[in-house]
């Protein structure tokens, strides 16, 4: 535990709702819910308004659509969730060598270390003309938690929601937790809640008041003697620059069940295309290959295989995903299925598997593969971090989802609405413009084509002398103690 509040962490409000509302002003106040739009989607955000009618994260989408009706539902833009995300990481990284991001929309920072912070009024001052910055450069708020740890940053920002800040006074953390639910601390789930729950303990002053070893007696020694130390308000992980990933994977869920054991190995071997394109963007390769099957009945399956020596050949890892595919029945069909990497190296074994793949026709391999990349399966991707490259026949083949950034010859930029029986409406707008004017078009009118995303902010602030600008607005910090809001 630090003295001072100098560890702060950022999490951006309903990032990909509220990035949506941002591109869209005629979606702005309106409930929004970004994510899977087939008939077994799930919620990945939605808009506070969409809140307000109990929407939220990890739903299914036809239960949101039940709540919501009236509600924006729309395919997720990751393309334009990465460029906002890195503008975000960027101006923190000016804060601070050690940024340790957790996803898109939220990282940790460490202001001492970046010589930003040294005390309550400098990390306040930090704190409130970041989230500034950030409004400024990408249109979008966040939320922003300081403390002497790690652990009560991020509850601080949990509290500061939507767009305000939350300072936790280190010393003042026993007194803040106590009367909360043993689920505010990090590893307690519903299941471990539960189980505290019928010992007697719901609060974290019951753990506290329960003792180590009582904790210990319950949950296990590593897990008991966690969760007392996080209890009392103790937590001394450090920011992490580097957050290593363990392994790559990528998954789909059909809109129907598969049947047809051909079509399942077919979508196996372009899974396993998929996931060695993610390894090899990140410059790394892979010991072991897994296949993830979840069946009709929800029942999920792992196998995995470990080969000679690290890989990044896609040959090879389709060849092992298909070995493994042969072990798991599919009778009944499949919903769900997953290719993974593990056992991540820096380098690639170049010889393993030679005889088995060397021989190949290189023009045979390529020629597999981009017939792969031009064609669409009849479902939505249902994974976050991989996308193909638009293209007007990939949003056509998709049913021109909604969402999704176009542009007409005659009526300029817009995006997709709504598409069925040959049609798409669109609604002509810009990030900056009042509300546009709908239009509906044959779905192969020669006029009408993808667009990339625009920016959110027309004339975003130049920040190129930020922070180097915070000592001067030390004497117009926030007091002490206090929360910020707009």
């Amino acid at each position: 535990m630090r003295a001072a509040p100098t560890i702060l962490h950022l999490d951006m409000d309903a990032f990909y709702a509220s990035a949506e509302q941002a591109a869209k002003p005629s979606l702005r106040g309106k409930p929004v819910v970004v994510g899977g739009l087939g008939p077994r989607g799930v919620v990945a955000t939605a808009s506070y308004e969409a809140r307000r009618f109990g929407v939220h994260s990890a739903m299914p989408m036809a239960q949101a659509r039940r709540l919501a009706p009236n509600a924006a539902y729309l395919v997720p833009r990751f393309h334009l969730y990465r460029a906002v995300s890195d503008q975000v990481m960027e101006l923190l990284g000016r804060l601070s060598p050690l940024v340790e991001p957790l996803s898109l929309d939220e990282a940790f920072v460490d202001l001492e270390a970046g010589g930003v912070a040294d005390d309550t009024a400098s990390a306040l001052a930090v704190g409130k003309e970041l989230r500034a910055v950030i409004e400024a450069v990408t249109g979008l708020t966040g939320s922003v938690g300081l403390a002497g740890s790690k652990m009560l940053a991020k509850i601080a920002s949990e509290e500061a929601k939507p767009n305000g800040l939350r300072l936790i006074e280190p010393g003042t953390e026993r007194a803040l937790l106590a009367p909360k639910s043993v689920r505010i601390l990090p590893g307690v789930g519903p299941a471990t809640a539960d189980h505290l729950r019928r010992a007697g303990m719901t609060t974290v002053d019951d753990l506290a008041e329960a003792g180590e070893a009582e904790l210990v007696r319950l949950l296990g020694k590593a897990h008991g003697g966690s969760l007392y130390r996080m209890a009392l308000g103790h937590d001394d992980r450090p920011v992490v620059a580097e957050r290593d990933a363990k392994s790559v994977s990528v998954e789909d869920t059909f809109d129907t069940d598969l049947h047809d054991r051909v079509r399942v190995r077919t979508e196996v071997e372009r899974l396993a295309d998929r996931c060695v394109r993610r390894l090899r963007g990140a410059g790394r390769s892979g010991r072991t290959v897994v296949l993830k099957v979840r069946r009709y009945d929800f029942s999920t399956l792992t196998r995995s295989e470990t080969l000679r020596g690290p890989t990044d050949d896609p040959a090879v890892v389709r060849e092992a995903a298909a070995r493994l595919l042969e072990a798991v029945d599919t009778t009944g069909g499949v919903r769900l299925l997953g290719v993974g990497v593990t056992g991540l190296a820096d380098y690639t074994q170049e010889d393993l598997f030679a005889q088995a793949a060397g021989e190949r026709a290189a023009a045979g391999d390529t020629a597999e593969t981009d017939a792969d990349e031009g064609r669409e399966p009849d479902r939505l991707a249902a994974d976050a971090s991989e996308e193909a490259p638009v293209t007007a026949e990939r949003l056509a083949a998709k049913g021109w989802p909604a969402g999704h950034d176009v542009h007409h010859d005659t009526y300029g930029h817009g995006w997709v609405q709504g598409s069925g029986l040959g049609r798409v409406t669109v609604r002509f707008e810009e990030p900056w413009s009042a509300p546009g004017r709908v239009r509906t078009f044959r779905t192969d009118d020669p006029e009408l084509r993808p667009a990339e995303p625009m920016p959110l902010v027309r004339d975003p602030v130049d920040y190129s002398s930020w922070p180097a600008s915070l000592p001067k607005s030390l004497s117009g910090a926030v007091p002490p103690g206090e929360e910020s809001r707009p």
